[in-house]
């Protein structure tokens, strides 16, 4: 039997052996690290942890034009064109595009063809072994692949989403079994409402990578820079940064919703550029950041801030956060608020 039937049968084995089930030891080999030969030119590129992958700076999300229904025009050429400008990490989850997975499909039309030079990641909203299994195997089906170089537990917002994921028959027994079955090279966890939350599930779990939440106003409310990045980068783990530009609410360009909006939607301009949104976290730890476009501009403009980056001192980066004090409320909505 191949090495992809074996996976697919791990798959079914698995879903089918319930929480008690006994799993099937298999061969857990895989293929070559990706690599995209136009990444080195593109921009500059960091460790991503321990995983032996070099990645570069500005990573492509799998969210904006990406998960909107029917968008394949412009989803599919953005994948593309990501890929072309030498992006060799993307990220994207079973929930993004709603039921439909729109985000997977359109990623998965890309990796038809060029699997070989992204860094796959993905992820899984089920708490359950059984549940994230089948999501797995459906999200592998989507992406037209046999693995996924990173599988994570998506959005860890709350201490009794911990306890469910560890608890017997949780969602980490299906991390590490996919693991052991060369399913997936790595494993990982992503949040952002409380460093809390993640910090309490990297105390009970080995894992390979965090996505976390940072951007210039990160400071000023539940800091994840100041509690769960040291610990992150004390255990040498992949860091990946999200919420950059905080779907651009921390950005001058920002135009503020109507009266009657959502709460935290934002209630003013930003105060920086993306320029200076994107360098403030690039002057972190990271390993690398994804950031959702929608347009193929907006793409080329991100590549080429990340191939100009350099540092910012200690007395810049204050200033920002000085800049984004006013409207930290709006820059960090996805944080727990109550």
């Amino acid at each position: 039997m191949s090495q992809r039937n074996d996976r697919r049968e791990f798959l079914k084995l698995g879903a089918a052996a319930g929480v008690g089930g006994a799993t099937v030891s298999l061969a857990a080999g895989l293929p070559p690290l990706p690599s995209n030969a136009r990444t080195a030119a593109a921009m500059p590129m960091r460790n991503l942890g321990r995983t032996g992958f070099q990645v570069g700076l500005f990573s492509l999300g799998g969210q904006a034009a990406i998960e909107q229904p029917d968008n394949a025009h412009v989803a599919v050429p953005l994948v593309e064109r990501a890929l072309d400008l030498g992006v060799n990490y993307i990220d994207t989850a079973a929930r993004y595009g709603g039921d439909a997975r729109w985000s997977q499909r359109y990623i998965g039309e890309v990796m038809k063809r060029r699997r070989g030079e992204a860094f796959l990641a993905s992820k899984t909203h089920d708490r359950t072994r059984d549940g994230s299994l089948k999501l797995l195997e459906e999200s592998l089906k989507l992406l037209n692949t046999d693995h996924l170089d990173l599988w994570q537990v998506h959005n860890l917002s709350l201490p009794e989403q911990v306890d469910q994921i560890f608890a017997k028959g949780g969602a980490v027994e299906a991390l590490r079994e996919a693991k052991e079955q060369g399913l997936v090279r790595s494993i990982g966890i992503t949040g952002h409402a409380d460093p809390d939350v993640l910090i309490a599930a990297l105390e009970r779990g080995a894992f390979d990578a965090v996505l976390l939440a940072l951007n210039a106003a990160d400071v000023h409310h539940l800091s994840f820079r100041q509690k769960l990045l040291p610990l992150a980068v004390e255990r040498e783990m992949a860091i990946i940064g999200m919420k950059i530009p905080a779907r651009g609410r921390i950005l001058k360009s920002f135009a503020p919703p109507a009266p009657g909006g959502p709460p935290q939607a934002g209630t003013a301009p930003g105060t920086i550029v993306m320029s200076e949104a994107l360098r403030y976290v690039l002057s972190l730890p990271v390993s690398t950041v994804i950031v959702g476009c929608d347009t193929i501009a907006q793409l080329e403009e991100n590549v080429a801030l990340a191939r100009a980056f350099n540092p910012l001192s200690p007395a810049q980066m204050a200033e920002l956060e000085q800049r984004t004090a006013a409207i930290h409320p709006q820059a960090l909505f996805f944080r727990r608020w109550s």
